[in-house]
């Protein structure tokens, strides 16, 4: 707690409190991504067009 409140008043609040949220959220932010490129290859599946190409392609993205 006491490295919290020294960081706070060396660094600032804001810059604080936007630290712990992208270390809190970055596993959310990875399993989304996961699900939206789960996704996508599923309806390239069903859209019958070749799973390989969209691979490709999500990975230039």
């Amino acid at each position: 707690m006491e490295e919290i409140l020294k960081m706070v008043g060396n660094y600032g609040f804001p810059i604080v409190v936007a630290g712990y949220l992208l270390v809190r959220l970055e596993p959310i932010i990875r399993d989304l991504q996961r699900s939206i490129d789960m996704q996508t290859l599923i309806i390239a599946k069903y859209m019958n067009v070749d799973v390989d190409e969209i691979k490709h392609l999500v990975k230039k993205v």
